[in-house]
């Protein structure tokens, strides 16, 4: 069974829909245009503008190609603030021995 949601992140995925919404509507284009040009069908794209989070990541890829927008990908995780402070706060790690051979006399 899926667990749903925060409604916090529900909002979230909202949000990049309305915003690819908006993008498609800047340039002009209509729902019909950007569907056929990444390939999908038109109620995919309507489910992507309304933040359906059942649609694959890959989808809202192909939309964010059609609208120029696909660099803006990679800005995703770029300056992850809190996986910074959790390996700084491991890096302190025990000093190992030397492994050299002993010598013997």
């Amino acid at each position: 069974m899926k667990r749903p949601l925060l409604p916090k992140h529900e909002r979230m995925l909202l949000m990049l829909g309305e915003n690819l919404h908006l993008a498609r509507l800047r340039r002009d284009l209509s729902s019909e245009q950007v569907a056929e040009r990444a390939g999908i069908s038109r109620n995919t794209l309507i489910k992507i503008e309304r933040g359906d989070e059942g649609v694959a990541i890959g989808m809202y890829f192909r939309v964010l190609i059609v609208l120029g927008l696909q660099d803006d990908l990679l800005l995703i995780a770029r300056d992850d603030v809190l996986g910074r402070k959790l390996q700084d706060a491991g890096l302190a790690t025990p000093r190992r021995s030397t492994k050299r051979p002993q010598l013997n006399d």
